[in-house]
């Protein structure tokens, strides 16, 4: 009964302005938070390398989510679990990869590969021809925007793409969860669970690479901000917007990104990267206004 108020519910702001609005208002930040995270993480990479800032990343996240929803691992039924369980995984598999990925393939190669999760996530979920071009379009935006050069790494692409078939399951086990778990208690769950898993792995790390002060510091902001935000954020946005609509605006992280290079760190845009920019900008503008009318 309790899984039906919350799906209910979950529709119902679907269809609501506001609740739609809300919805794009979150992405928009967690894309922003999570792309701030990475770069803090990827700075301490030659002091613990990706494995050891996934490792701070999942345990920082969840005791922030705990904090915040104070799970609880009793009274949850089968069809509760299921759902959780492979949310932790992916929790793991997709941060893991990723970085990996960007270590031995670069950023922009690895962002593009990893956004042909959401992209299908994007396609597959709607049958209208205007989500499936606005996805589409969104995906040549990333492709201009990140300019990925070709490489013979078959291990790195292999990793980008284990990241993007993560990404995907991310966005379904997501929506799943928040359907069936009220607040973020589900999200909250999974991330314990991942940390149970990563604890005694982060002691055997840390002991074979002894970490410094400052790469801490920046595993531990990639923690909050590229997990624990992003986590929350989306749970409560796949309440309230389409799973078409949410993985088209996945796309708008990579330009985050390149905002976040021009801003902080002073690279400057071509113009290929703008063209993308925009690209993706009216990609998301044209599936967003066109969700609000269904």
């Amino acid at each position: 009964m309790e899984e039906k108020t919350h799906t209910a519910g979950g529709a119902a702001a679907t269809k609501q302005p506001q609740g739609r609005a809300l919805g794009i208002t979150l992405m928009l930040t967690s894309a922003a938070s999570n792309q701030g995270g990475a770069a803090a993480g990827a700075l301490a990479f030659p002091a613990i390398g990706p494995f050891g800032v996934v490792a701070v990343r999942q345990l920082i996240s969840a005791a922030v989510l705990a904090a915040l929803a104070r799970p609880s691992f009793r009274g949850l039924t089968r069809r509760e679990w299921l759902p959780v369980v492979g949310l932790a995984l992916t929790f793991s598999v997709m941060n893991l990869s990723l970085y990996s990925a960007v270590e031995r393939v670069g950023l922009g190669l690895a962002v593009t590969l990893e956004f042909l999760g959401p992209l299908a996530v994007a396609v597959c979920a709607s049958r209208r021809a205007v989500d499936i071009g606005g996805a589409l379009a969104a995906g040549a935006g990333v492709v201009l925007l990140t300019n990925p050069g070709p490489t013979s790494d078959l291990p790195g692409i292999g990793l980008g793409l284990i990241a993007a078939a993560a990404w995907a399951a991310y966005i379904l086990l997501n929506r799943t969860v928040g359907r069936r778990l009220p607040g973020l208690r589900g999200t909250a769950t999974a991330s314990v669970l991942a940390a149970a898993v990563w604890s005694p792995l982060a002691v055997l790390w840390f002991l074979n690479h002894p970490p410094t002060l400052p790469a801490l510091g920046l595993a531990l902001v990639c923690g909050i901000l590229a997990s624990a935000v992003p986590y929350a954020a989306d749970v409560i946005t796949l309440r309230r917007v389409p799973t078409a609509l949410f993985g088209t605006f996945m796309s708008i992280n990579p330009v985050w990104a390149a905002a976040a290079g021009w801003v902080i760190l002073g690279q400057s845009l071509d113009a290929g990267e703008l063209a993308g920019i925009g690209v993706i900008v009216l990609s998301n503008v044209l599936v967003s206004r066109s969700s609000g009318r269904v």
